[in-house]
């Protein structure tokens, strides 16, 4: 596994010596290098990309400039001179931040937290039942097992995890046709509850991480069979 990376950096000495570490590395692949953050912007539009590294001074648009324009930036390593920037640096929820000149043996800490970060994202174990959902224009993977419930919301539902809540536009109907049946039920015209997280229910209501949840009469019988065969 390759992470795809970008460098950003208005010194094309400092270009040279991260492109090198990165061509070097066996989980990084070299997409694109860019002198400046315009050209950065631009370039993410064409090239996916997993990680960047990023030079924070940068004249007229900043790394933190660039950070602020994208809407969905992938993973970022910072690169500065000025250690005084390490705080600002975790406000942008960025993946590590290095200092210059960079030691060999710090950016690979820093690879290896980027890698171990896109696996717990990507959560690679193709072994776990999973479906696509789009939120936000971005196609997201959802493992089955992590949804506690689904809540309708409108013209949209809400998948509700441990990690997050996810909205998507949708009907409750055609969601649960993607949904296998053994392990997920419609307990009322608002809900669908994963029958695996279910910690106790009683004539109204369902307990789930401790929310209750509403239960329509005419689905006791069935959530009752339901839970039997969990």
């Amino acid at each position: 596994m390759k992470l795809k990376c970008i460098i950003v950096d208005d010194s094309s000495m400092q270009r040279m010596a991260v492109a090198k570490l990165v061509n070097n590395h066996p989980h990084l692949a070299l997409v694109a290098e860019y002198s400046n953050a315009i050209e950065a912007k631009n370039g993410l539009k064409n090239h996916e990309v997993d990680v960047i590294f990023l030079d924070v001074e940068m004249p007229i648009i900043s790394g933190f400039d660039l950070l602020e324009a994208l809407d969905n930036p992938p993973q970022v390593i910072l690169i500065t001179g000025k250690p005084d920037y390490a705080l600002k640096a975790f406000d942008y929820d960025v993946t590590d931040y290095l200092h210059k000149p960079i030691t060999l043996a710090r950016f690979e800490a820093s690879v290896k937290r980027a890698v171990a970060k896109y696996e717990q994202i990507n959560r690679i174990d193709e072994d776990e039942e999973h479906i696509f959902v789009k939120s936000n224009l971005k196609k997201r993977k959802v493992i089955l097992n992590d949804i506690k419930w689904i809540e309708a919301l409108g013209d949209y539902i809400k998948l509700v995890t441990d990690e997050a809540n996810i909205v998507i536009l949708s009907t409750m109907k055609s969601f649960e046709k993607q949904l296998p049946a053994e392990k997920f039920l419609r307990i009322h015209k608002s809900y669908i509850v994963n029958l695996e997280k279910i910690e106790k229910f009683n004539s109204k209501n369902v307990e789930v991480s401790g929310r209750q949840i509403p239960l329509s009469r005419n689905k006791k019988t069935e959530l009752a069979e339901a839970l039997a065969n969990v």
